[in-house]
This record gives C-alpha cells, structure tokens and sequence, in this order.
C-alpha cells in the first residue's frame, strides 16, 4: 500500500490546542477543495508515492511522539485511514487537519481530528459536511478560518451545532493573513463574550518568510 506524500517534516507545531509543540508533519498530496485563501496549493497535485512502512520509518527517524497528518485534503486519499490506525498502533498521537467535506467517522477513534468548516469568503462553504459535528468526540477540535465580518457571523451561527461535549476550548477562530486583523477578530470575540479560542498560526510568526517544511 502506497499513498502520495507531498513532504514529512519536523516543526513546532502552529495551531490548534497543541500549538507551540513539536510534532512531525505528514503532509498528504491532493485536495477536492480550492479555498480562496490557501496556502499550501504547491500540495494539491506535487508529491510522489510512499510505501506506508516507509512513511513509518521516516516518521520514526524524527523521533518524535506528536504527529499530524495534514495536506491538501488527507482524506482525498482513502488509504489515509490505514496510515492513522498504524501511527496510533504504533504509540504515536495522532492528529489529522481536514477541510470538513469527508466523513470523519472512518478515522480510528483515538485520533485527534482538526475539523475545518468552511466559511463563505473560501468559496466551499456549500460541500462541508456539516453532519460531521454530530461525530466529533471530546478531543476533537472544530477550526473556522475567518476573513470578514461576514464569515465571522456564519461562524456564529454554526457554533450552535457544535455538540455540548466539545470544550469551549477546542473551538478555533482563525483570521486570514492579509485579510482580517488579530485584533478586530479578537475584539468581535469579547464583544460577543464568545466561548472560543482566538488561533493565530505561530509558523508562520516564527518563520514568516519560510513557506514549506515548517
């Protein structure tokens, strides 16, 4: 069995509750969305095939215990599943970065999911399953990227489905780079005493310039 890897790599991790920790990055090749905003599209279509006990080994070189499965879209590739339950068979944690538009429910259970559902200002907002907040556990995590007062609303709204067993903590507001300021998304949040995190992307503040591998 064999997937397409665009690039494994070991960083700080930038997002979500475990930003600021190291973690090796498993980044997948291939995407079935194209947000306005993306930053990795050299990943929608670059990458060569891996065997998956080589993808292992390279994981395992880096030594490290955290590992996030990102893309692209991970679960573009079917093959993705196999590759988590060997990671978590393994002992390794393991965290996976999905657009919201596949089924999370095929994924071993003791993976941490990083749910991105889309806002309007990505333009796919229409093909996120929303059906997969009803199968996120309590260690799960529900991201929104947000580049507009607009966005930010919608957000809102669809906190609402966000079942009672997701800490308030685990739900992340995210501005775009470029598009929507830290400190007016940071303000709308304690305006509207909102029960969420404000997510910055720390790569990207330690490594500003570096577009790849971090």
């Amino acid at each position: 069995m064999a997937l397409i890897i665009n690039e494994i790599f070991h960083s700080i991790q930038g997002e979500s509750t475990f930003a600021g920790r190291p973690c090796t990055f498993v980044r997948l090749t291939g995407c079935n969305l194209r947000c306005t905003y993306c930053d990795t599209r050299y990943a929608w279509s670059e990458g060569q095939a891996m065997a998956l006990n080589r993808i292992v080994d390279r994981v395992a070189a880096f030594g490290c215990r955290l590992v996030e499965i990102t893309g692209g879209e991970p679960l573009f590739q079917p093959d993705t599943v196999r590759l988590v339950e060997t990671l978590i068979e393994k002992g390794y944690r393991v965290l996976m970065e999905t657009n919201g538009s596949f089924d999370i429910g095929t994924l071993d259970p003791a993976c941490v999911k990083i749910l991105d559902i889309k806002c309007p200002d990505s333009g796919e907002a229409a093909r996120c399953d929303l059906d997969n907040l009803d199968r996120v556990s309590p260690a799960d995590q529900i991201k929104f990227v947000i580049s507009s007062r607009g966005d930010y609303t919608y957000a809102k709204k669809i906190m609402r489905r966000i079942p009672a067993r997701v800490p308030h903590g685990n739900v992340l507001f995210s501005p775009v780079l470029d598009k929507l300021s830290d400190q007016d998304l940071a303000g709308w949040i304690l305006a509207d005493r909102l029960e969420a995190r404000l997510q910055l992307q720390l790569h990207k503040i330690i490594w500003p310039e570096v577009e790849r591998g971090v």
